[in-house]
């Protein structure tokens, strides 16, 4: 294993979003991570064929019947010689296989247990059910995102699922340090809605001071200024436009080629609804790439908006290796570089019971006990 994670022993309890989005940035971090399925559960994805689940990735795999004999006993095992075991199922699951937080601790005293939900382990929402949208529209993130008199729109599920996997992962090797430190072990309660929240700190900043109203597409960042917008090209393609500070601004109006001194008012709100006009129609003139070649090599802060496909083509993207192809799938690579302990390109995601045996062997299971739970049917 390599990276600055390497040594770090970690067990994912095997879900969907924001949990295996964690575990992938630990694992692609260096730590080793096992996945422990449900044997025999139908996939959570059915959708997508393994080698294309690009959240399972840089992980070995296994499934275990925990309701079979000798099951729960032989994963407290695995958990004792564990640093950090996270999971992402709604309150009350674990604790009703038998592995709540006390009955791990008591086997591992330095464990982090990871718990990672939609409403969090607490409060009058934490065990109804929801998806990422449910969770941002109760944050006041997903109001603040669209367009005046228009509903708001569904920024996919990045915000609340994998911003809120990204403090997940975050918190877990907060707690990990401290175990490091102190020689406890402790529970780390993370909610989607609390994460998503708190990705919009700024702006509730803002709020505070009165410069964002609760009004969507009504402040500087959210579309409503004529310098941070999109804006439609002549072959109806697009260009992001994101000239805030006046130097960018000067820049940006000069390689434009308008003359206009109503663009000098730059943060005259009561303008920005004609020069926001003004700029559509002199942008509508080019084609895309045309305006980004212009804009290129200047401090203008207009870039290209582009799709799946051309991102992964882009030189810069290419220059830096930000995609990386895995088992002939092409997805985003390790993000954060390190000078001394570099990470390496991960594993092939694995199916779900393709290394039971592998691992137990690995981490101390006797023949024995694996034998046992072969004729208990539990692996």
């Amino acid at each position: 294993m390599s990276g600055p994670l390497a040594g770090i022993r970690i067990i994912e309890m095997a879900g969907i979003g924001p949990c295996p989005f964690a575990a992938m940035l630990l694992s692609d971090m260096g730590a080793e991570v096992i996945r422990v399925h449900a044997k025999g559960a139908k996939p959570v994805l059915p959708l997508l064929n393994t080698r294309y689940d690009v959240l399972a990735r840089g992980r070995r795999s296994m499934a275990i019947d925990l309701k079979k004999p000798g099951a729960r006993g032989v994963l407290l095992d695995l958990i004792e010689k564990a640093d950090a075991l996270i999971e992402g199922f709604r309150p009350g699951v674990m604790e009703r296989l038998g592995l709540a937080p006390d009955a791990c601790l008591e086997r591992n005293p330095r464990l982090v247990f990871g718990r990672m939900t939609g409403w969090g382990q607490e409060g009058p929402l934490s065990s109804r059910a929801g998806h990422d949208i449910n969770y941002i529209a109760l944050s006041g993130l997903l109001n603040a995102i669209g367009r005046k008199g228009a509903p708001p729109v569904v920024p996919l599920n990045v915000v609340g699922d994998f911003g809120g996997g990204t403090q997940f992962a975050f918190g877990v090797v907060c707690a990990l340090l401290s175990a490091r430190m102190t020689g406890a072990g402790q529970v780390v309660d993370a909610a989607m809605t609390d994460s998503a929240a708190l990705l919009a700190a700024m702006v509730f900043g803002f709020k505070a001071a009165g410069a964002w109203s609760s009004e969507r597409h009504d402040n500087l960042l959210d579309g409503a200024a004529h310098f941070y917008d999109t804006y439609e090209c002549a072959d109806g393609k697009f260009v992001a436009v994101g000239a805030i500070e006046p130097q960018f601004y000067a820049e940006f109006l000069s390689l434009l080629g308008t003359g206009d001194q109503a663009f000098a008012k730059q943060h005259d709100k009561e303008s920005w609804p004609q020069l926001k006009q003004q700029l559509a129609e002199i942008i509508r003139t080019r084609p895309r790439d045309d305006w980004a070649a212009l804009f290129e090599n200047a401090d203008a802060c207009l870039s290209p908006v582009l799709d799946w496909d051309e991102a992964i083509q882009h030189p810069h993207n290419r220059d830096r290796g930000s995609f990386i192809e895995i088992a002939g799938v092409v997805q985003p690579g390790p993000a954060v570089r390190f000078s001394g302990t570099p990470t390496v390109v991960p594993r092939a995601p694995s199916a779900p019971s393709e290394h039971t045996e592998e691992i137990l062997r690995a981490w101390g299971t006797s023949p024995e006990a694996i034998s046992a739970l072969r004729r208990a049917d539990a692996i």
